[in-house]
């Protein structure tokens, strides 16, 4: 019965999503209300839509509920949402979504620029967006030429034809796709899919409610198939976001296909415990990569799943960029542009690399999968050679730990980063999030780009038992020695440096002979006895300089956000079998002790066909018609 109610919902939402207006010339966004929303009369005055509007609808039009239902507001959107967890949400994860408006609104802001569209973002000044060299050359040349520059603008709500088109693969209760429909300008459509029937009818309710049903286009499909029907070239989307409840590994293959030429690609993991070093064969098993427990292990993380990413593309001569990998809370959140092409693709293995992780001091070296050397003009490739360590830790004398691959390269887009900033910061009222947006991103532009993976300043100290240096001493001290430094997003006293682990070790021995720690308790195949055996061939200095302490520490940002709620963290999955429970609760509780009773039950040999026991059957022979009358 829910499954016809969902398939009538959905027919009735996409024999309205495309009517058929026509479009000038000169204008390709065209602002869709009041014809399309039967809850709004075209003769209302209500219903008019002025030029100055920043959406289609400030408030949502009211409507029944049904029983059990609640209204969940977030940004501009109003959800209707179920009580029971028959539909997954989880509201920890607003700023996952809000980041994400963040972003596609930045990339349409790039993308778009290069078509001759202008975005408006409501309460955001006017902003000059710089296009590609090559786009800029052939803007150039049709100016001189004559050619007029197109003025096309697209705002938030209107359905812009030259627009990009988005792809939620598992949308749920389509939250995030009527946000991106209602705070992202630029759209041509947004597709929300979700394989649960009950999730499809309402995300269909959703469109409706908050009068997006002429972008948003709801389906409950398979996602991966979905996105396999999509690979043409004419009909890849510009944008897919996939956040699925768990690992998205049996998404990725799809979606780099699916995606367009330069086009976005958002995904969400939240198994951090296969990605953090507790299952390192399962890790293996769903994104070719071993995860290793260290304390990087978030950063390693984002790592693994960009490369997982770039593997797959690869299989089509298709490769990554980075834009931006943020791990917070207890999921990690990466967006990544999509290419073709099989020279760059060669690339690959050279920005790979194996990680070797000693267990007993957390020292760690890196080596390549493979290296390639610029010859002219040309480029020549060979296997990395190795390894980087002996059978045991040069600093303390225990074995060693091999993890990876992982991505080695960068995992951010500075410059795409600091247009991401400057619009949050400049529009502080936008997003409800938008001081730990802020907070973060700035913490992102910080980081060495060129530096994987960080020390922990707590861990160095804990291996030698010693206390424990304030983080601008460590800073300071590595800044003296001659060596980059920075803080990390992903962990609150992380130290990232290109100093080697040799130095780090030397500087912590300057620190115990000023806090001295008691030999005569050290074990003596202790990390610690081996390390503090060893004299340190530097002079450390911990006079705190004014550079070790950065900006965003400075201006008390909020860099890592403190719990939101009690018992916050991934929320239970959606309970799609609750009619099917319902149905057999109790089931044992009045057992069946006369077996005359049993005759009230078909034989389900006799509904085959192959009962031997004919009219002495304890069970009922009768059709399932003849028992419906009598029940009547």
């Amino acid at each position: 019965m829910l499954a016809r109610t969902a398939r009538r919902l959905l027919l009735i939402t996409s024999s309205r999503l495309h009517p058929s207006p026509s479009y000038s010339a000169n204008q390709t966004c065209r602002r869709r209300r009041s014809s399309m929303d039967p809850q709004v009369s075209a003769a209302d005055p209500s219903s008019e839509v002025s030029s100055d509007s920043t959406h289609v609808s400030e408030e949502p039009p009211t409507a029944k509920l049904l029983p059990g239902e609640t209204v969940v507001k977030e940004g501009k959107a109003a959800i209707l949402f179920p009580n029971a967890n028959e539909v997954f949400y989880n509201p920890v994860q607003e700023f996952n979504r809000d980041l994400t408006c963040a972003v596609i609104t930045e990339f349409a802001r790039d993308v778009l620029a290069q078509r001759g569209v202008k975005v408006l973002v409501p309460g955001e000044k006017d902003r000059v967006v710089v296009s590609l060299p090559e786009e800029t050359n052939e803007a150039e040349m049709a100016e001189k030429n004559g050619a007029e520059k197109p003025k096309v603008t697209a705002r938030v709500g209107e359905k812009c034809e030259n627009g990009l088109r988005v792809l939620e693969g598992l949308a749920a209760s389509g939250l995030r796709s009527v946000r991106f429909a209602l705070e992202v300008p630029g759209l041509q459509s947004v597709t929300a899919n979700d394989f649960s029937s009950k999730a499809a009818a309402l995300i269909a309710r959703n469109a409706q409610y908050n009068r997006v049903d002429h972008l948003l286009q709801p389906s409950c499909r398979d996602a991966s198939m979905l996105m396999y029907e999509m690979r043409g070239k004419k009909e890849r989307y510009d944008v897919i976001d996939l956040d699925p409840y768990g690992s998205p590994a049996a998404f990725l293959d799809a979606a780099v296909q699916a995606v367009s030429e330069g086009g976005l690609l958002c995904v969400t993991c939240t198994d951090m415990a296969v990605m953090a070093g507790n299952s390192g064969e399962t890790c293996y098993s769903k994104y070719g990569s071993v995860s290793i427990k260290s304390k990087y292990c978030h950063e390693m993380a984002l790592r693994i799943i960009l490369h997982s990413l770039d593997q797959r593309a690869g299989v089509y001569q298709r490769y990554i960029q980075p834009l931006l990998s943020i791990s917070a809370d207890f999921y990690i959140r990466v967006f990544v542009r999509v290419f073709t092409g099989q020279a760059t693709v060669k690339n690959s293995a050279s920005k790979q690399a194996l990680v070797y992780n000693c267990v007993g001091c957390g020292s760690f070296h890196m080596q390549r999968l493979g290296r390639r050397i610029s010859s002219g003009k040309h480029m020549k490739y060979s296997a990395a050679t190795g390894p980087p360590v002996g059978p045991e830790c040069e600093h303390c004398g225990q074995r060693h730990q091999l993890g990876g691959p992982f991505w080695a390269e960068a995992i951010h887009d500075l410059d795409f980063v600091q247009k991401v900033l400057e619009a949050v910061s400049g529009n502080p009222s936008r997003f409800g999030t938008s001081k730990r947006i802020e907070g973060m991103l700035s913490m992102v532009t910080e980081e060495l780009e060129d530096v994987p993976l960080y020390y922990t300043v707590d861990n160095l100290s804990s291996t030698i038992h010693c206390s424990t240096p304030s983080l601008l001493q460590f800073r300071s001290a590595l800044l003296h020695a001659g060596h980059r430094v920075s803080l990390s997003h992903a962990c609150k006293n992380a130290v990232k440096t290109d100093a080697p682990p040799g130095v780090i070790w030397d500087i912590m021995r300057c620190w115990e002979k000023t806090n001295p720690v008691k030999r005569e308790k050290l074990s003596q195949t202790s990390p610690a006895f081996k390390i503090l055996s060893t004299e340190p061939s530097l002079e450390a200095c911990f006079t705190v300089r004014e550079d070790a302490n950065p900006q965003s520490r400075k201006r008390h940002l909020t860099r890592f956000q403190e719990n939101p709620q009690a018992f916050w963290g991934p929320k239970a999955r959606a309970k799609a079998g609750s009619d099917k429970r319902k149905k057999f609760q109790n089931k044992r509780k009045n057992q069946i002790t006369d077996s005359s009773q049993l005759k009230n039950f078909p034989c389900k040999k006799f509904k085959q066909g192959t009962c031997p026991h004919g009219d002495g059957c304890c069970y009922s022979h009768q059709t399932e018609q003849t028992c419906d009358e009598k029940t009547e």
